[in-house]
């Protein structure tokens, strides 16, 4: 069994180019050091506020 398509694309579509691969990549690696980001910055937060607060 072969995971390669055989039947043509539908609805005309071109296959989508290298490049809007890359730029999608470099979407979601962006998103995901931000998320990171702001994640281990909350909980730093947290982490202070929580100490400050004894």
């Amino acid at each position: 069994m072969s995971l390669t398509p055989t039947a043509p694309s539908v609805g005309g579509l071109a296959p989508r180019r290298v490049r809007h691969q890359a730029r999608d990549v470099v979407v979601l690696m962006a998103f995901s050091a931000t998320s990171s980001t702001a994640v281990a910055a909350g909980l730093l937060l947290l982490a202070h506020l929580a100490r400050a607060g004894r």
